[in-house]
C-alpha cells in the first residue's frame, strides 16, 4: 500500500485495514507501506488558492474553476486539502485528509493490531531514513 493511501484513512478505517492485513498474513509475512511524516506536516501551510483548471486540469477534461483551501489540525497532525470544483454542469467538493505520523505513532498503531515494525526507510525503494523526509516507508510483520 503505497503513495500515502494509508494516510487518507480515518483511525477506525486504518485499524480495520490492519486487522484485515493481520488476518490475511501468514506468520513471518511482511507489509510495506509509506506514510506522510511530521516533517511534511510542518512544511505544509494553511492556504487559499483559486485557479482556472486547478492542478493543470487534473479534475476534469472540461474547463472548470478550482478553489483549494488547506487546513492544518495541529493536535491530530492532520492536513485537509478541500477542493471546490465548479464546472459548467456541476459543482463538487472533494476532501483530501492526510494523517501525518512519527515513527513512534505509526509503530503504536501497528502494535495495537498485532504487527511489529521491522524496517523504516525514507521511501518504498529502501533509501536510508532522512530526518527531514516528507514521507517514510515501513516494513512490518505479524507478531
Amino acid at each position: 500500500m503505497i503513495m500515502g493511501d494509508f494516510c487518507a484513512l480515518s483511525p477506525a478505517q486504518r485499524k480495520r485495514m490492519l486487522g484485515k492485513f493481520h488476518d490475511m498474513s501468514e506468520s513471518g509475512g511482511s507489509i510495506l507501506l509509506d506514510v506522510y511524516s511530521l516533517a511534511m506536516f510542518d512544511q505544509r501551510k494553511e492556504t487559499a488558492n483559486y485557479e482556472l483548471n486547478l492542478l493543470d486540469g487534473f479534475w476534469s477534461p472540461e474547463k472548470y474553476y478550482g478553489f483549494l483551501n488547506t487546513f492544518k489540525y495541529d493536535k491530530e497532525k492532520v492536513v485537509l486539502d478541500r477542493f471546490v470544483l465548479i464546472e459548467p454542469s456541476r459543482t463538487r467538493t472533494i476532501y483530501n485528509w492526510l494523517q501525518c505520523f512519527s515513527t513512534e505513532s505509526i509503530e503504536r498503531e501497528f502494535l495495537e493490531c498485532g504487527f511489529i515494525i521491522n524496517e523504516v526507510y525514507s521511501d518504498v525503494a529502501g533509501s536510508t531514513l532522512e530526518r527531514e523526509a516528507t514521507e517514510f516507508a515501513i516494513v512490518a510483520s505479524k507478531r
